[in-house]
């Protein structure tokens, strides 16, 4: 179930008026009819929208005031159809299946449904039906009708005339699109092995997608419980000492998962009142929650229950426990003697970063398949599981043995050596020449005759300035590495 406008039902917001709520990234996340009718679309940039529709009324988003707000609507449903996950602030995730039975079908279920979130929030939502998360959410914005609801039959077929764009980031969807693929069934047509050679992880997630398959996320149990949870006497009344300790919670919580290798996609968040009442929300995210998501998470969700109306946490909280869902190898294993705080304080550093210059310009190595050193990496998102495209335990001939250059320039370099009677004796580095004190090889190359290449012959050659990797093709010599 989704509300499009929700981050505008806030005071301040305009409603007779454009108005449009923009994210942290500058981008507009909701538009109200005015704004629409005005040429406002989300996704836009700021400065873009206003640009367009000078008048438009600009909020900021405030999740935590937005989801005082929502507690309610998600209650309501929640006394319906157990397992509610909230993934935003007027954006829900709800396990149907066994609701149907018990209702005695679809409609029976919607019914009671809209009944209950129409006296909690009134117009406004849109529901979409289908097998997985993704085409529901599409489904939901494609929702028309009174009430607006929209019962997807076949993901895949559902999903097939939607725009790429809903399958990418923007940079990708531009390649896509000059590729000739407009649609997500255009995409799913593809095999999915050229696509994860073409595009890496994000070409699979994707590719998935389009084909009416939710994001794999390989889950993982581990052999303890993590849930980090607190006690406190006297009951804390105020939202940011709460906070506060949330943040100190969810900062153990993510270094303990750390040194299993492992990150969480989901979040169950429970307080207990000084009365004795019990809260609890579970929070579903489609990355991996760092401290500082699942920090933001819960406070937003104390939020709701200590300064909501009738939903709340009353005389105080005396307990408060977080404990993760759905597991996946997203975080990375601890080296031996390794301190697991340093490593939470870099897999902080890096998110930081990440959100800073972009998922795209973050990236990490991983090892694969091929014959060339530079062929034998693939680069993945950091924080993502790698795509291994070639298996490196496979047959390679000519390839070069180890251990692997570790520097290998984006095209072979011009190398100049001198030869005695087949031997390599002296290599010219910028202007001097300097005497090889050992080499191998060689080892014989089978040129790519797809891309008008000859046979080669591959040397590893050791000099006092340092260790190269060069190949002999045409008469020519090549520098194809440079070893530390």
């Amino acid at each position: 179930m989704w509300y499009p406008e929700w981050p505008l039902r806030r005071p301040g917001a305009s409603q007779d008026e454009p108005g449009q709520a923009i994210g942290a990234d500058g981008r507009v996340e909701a538009v109200n009819a005015a704004a629409f009718a005005g040429g406002i679309r989300r996704g836009m940039r700021r400065g873009e929208a206003e640009g367009i529709c000078p008048l438009v009324v600009t909020i900021e988003r405030d999740q935590s005031a937005e989801m005082i707000a929502f507690e309610p609507v998600v209650a309501a449903i929640e006394d319906l159809i157990p397992n509610v996950e909230v993934v935003e602030p007027g954006l829900v995730f709800v396990p149907v299946a066994g609701a149907v039975g018990y209702y005695g079908g679809e409609d029976p279920l919607v019914e009671r449904v809209v009944k209950e979130i129409d006296r909690v929030s009134g117009p406004g939502f849109r529901i979409g039906l289908a097998e997985g998360p993704f085409a529901a959410k599409h489904a939901s914005a494609a929702a028309m009708g009174d009430p607006p609801v929209y019962l997807v039959d076949d993901d895949e077929a559902f999903l097939a005339s939607l725009d790429i764009a809903t399958a990418g980031r923007e940079e990708h969807v531009e390649t896509f699109r000059w590729l000739g693929i407009t649609t997500l069934g255009e995409l799913a047509r593809f095999p999915r092995s050229a696509v994860v050679a073409r595009f890496g992880a994000v070409g699979l997630d994707a590719h998935q997608l389009a084909s009416g398959r939710d994001r794999v996320l390989n889950p993982r149990d581990l052999p303890v419980d993590l849930t980090v949870a607190e006690r406190f006497s006297p009951p804390l009344e105020d939202l940011e000492q709460a906070a506060f300790v949330a943040r100190s919670m969810a900062g153990r919580l993510v270094e303990a998962l750390a040194s299993f290798g492992a990150a969480p996609f989901r979040i169950a968040v429970e307080a207990e009142a000084a009365d004795g009442t019990v809260r609890s929300r579970t929070w579903l995210s489609a990355d991996p929650l760092d401290d500082l998501a699942i920090a933001d998470r819960v406070r937003w969700q104390l939020r709701a229950w200590i300064d909501g109306v009738g939903v709340g946490i009353r005389g105080g909280l005396t307990a408060l426990r977080i404990e993760p869902a759905h597991l996946s190898g997203m975080g990375r294993q601890l080296a031996l003697g390794e301190d697991a705080r340093a490593a939470s304080e870099t897999h902080r550093a890096f998110s930081e970063t990440q959100v800073i210059v972009g998922r795209d310009e973050l990236l990490q190595a991983h090892p694969q398949g091929g014959r060339e050193p530079g062929e034998r990496v693939a680069w993945h998102r950091w924080g993502e599981e790698p795509v291994t495209r070639r298996d490196p335990e496979a047959p390679w001939p000519g390839r070069v043995p180890g251990p692997s250059p570790a520097l290998v320039p984006p095209a072979p370099q011009p190398f100049h050596i001198e030869w005695d009677g087949g031997m390599p004796t002296r290599v010219r580095l910028g202007s001097r020449w300097v005497t090889v004190r050992s080499w191998a090889g060689p080892w014989r190359r089978v040129g790519r005759w797809w891309k008008g290449e000859g046979a080669a012959d591959q040397y590893q050659i050791v000099t006092s300035a340092g260790a190269f990797l060069c190949e002999v093709r045409g008469g020519e010599t090549w520098l194809t590495g440079i070893y530390d």
